[in-house]
């Protein structure tokens, strides 16, 4: 299959693209959507054949399409896999129109995109018989002011779709609600801050309630911004009964990432996300290939459910260098492709 996978920023912020291209290079053709001429993965030749540069989603339909269309027309190009938060509603909403140009996507509908943002969580929690934090909607300094009279700090200020930071103060907590506002817009949520050990589950569901493969970690250390910089997998029933709730309740299609804090035998929902995370690779090297089965899936193959993962396995990031020429910034800069 020749696939275009798109999130190729691989800094101490990564994306899942490259991690999701080196799970597919067995047995695909590999091209690199990207958003930016700066991103690492545009220059490892040896992970794609080659990368397109692609308009900003906030471009709209008409500029993707026109795109898609002409990089269609060079590369036959017979699947994507959408990587970053900011494309998804994109991709989504347009489903229909990018598959019948003779492209295949494994996505949500648009309906199980919005069940699963943050200001719908607490229903979908109850949904799921898990707890959700005590989590406010606010749209002003008001509403946090009169919140923060009966809530103790720290507390965590998030956007509905991105962006969460951990206030320790009202004078924090009032920075971060104008940062968030500012680039994503309202609803702001101030949620209780849940004590605990971070756990997160990467799976994938077929579209039809059946949860295809899973694997679960526990966070070890972390990213002063979150990201997990080492882990290990854990076998926790009650987490992958949720996944497996979650899958049947939505019929969720193609990849999710569970986010949850678990504080004793209590696990608490934290975020869904509707992508691969950027650790999937670390289950592929466990034999749980997810982004092959999302590839199986659109060509409508048989999947082997796989929910069969080792113990005690590490997962680490690390960081890397390599040399390559100005040159090839430069023309990926001008032509938009490499």
């Amino acid at each position: 299959m020749i696939v275009a996978v798109s999130g190729l920023n691989n800094t101490d912020n990564p994306a899942p693209g490259i991690p999701v291209i080196k799970s597919l290079q067995a047995k695909n053709t590999l091209i690199g959507f990207a958003y930016d001429p700066n991103e690492p993965g545009n220059y490892m030749s040896d992970m794609v054949r080659k990368t397109y540069l692609m308009p900003f989603p906030s471009l709209g339909f008409e500029e993707l399409k026109n795109r898609l269309i002409e990089i269609k027309e060079k590369e036959n190009i017979e699947v994507i896999i959408p990587n970053l938060d900011a494309e998804l509603p994109l991709y989504i909403k347009y489903q229909k129109e990018i598959e019948s140009m003779g492209i295949k996507l494994c996505l949500p509908t648009s309906e199980n995109f919005e069940l699963r943002n943050k200001n719908k969580l607490d229903s979908l929690s109850k949904e799921l018989n898990i707890t959700y934090p005590k989590t406010y909607e606010i749209s002003s300094v008001a509403e946090l002011e009169k919140i923060t009279k009966t809530s103790n700090f720290p507390l965590m200020v998030k956007g509905n779709y991105y962006k969460a930071y951990m206030a320790q103060n009202l004078e924090s907590a009032i920075e971060s609600f104008y940062k968030i506002s500012n680039e994503w817009g309202f609803p702001i949520l101030i949620q209780e801050v849940v004590k605990g050990e971070e756990i997160n589950l990467v799976g994938v569901g077929d579209g039809k309630g059946e949860l295809c493969g899973a694997v679960a970690i526990k966070k070890l250390t972390t990213t002063e911004i979150g990201k997990i910089w080492t882990g290990v997998t854990i076998q926790n029933e009650k987490l992958m009964q949720i996944a497996k709730d979650f899958v049947a309740f939505t019929s969720w299609k193609g990849p999710f990432e569970l986010e949850c804090m678990v504080n004793m035998n209590q696990i608490y929902m934290i975020e869904i996300n509707p992508r691969f995370p950027a650790w999937v690779y670390f289950a592929t090297e466990l034999g749980v290939n997810l982004p092959q089965m999302v590839v199986d899936i659109m060509n409508e193959k048989d999947i082997q459910v796989n929910l069969t993962y080792p113990q005690n396995k590490m997962y680490v990031r690390y960081t890397g260098e390599f040399v390559t020429d100005f040159t090839d910034f430069m023309k990926l800069l001008s032509t938009k492709e490499l």
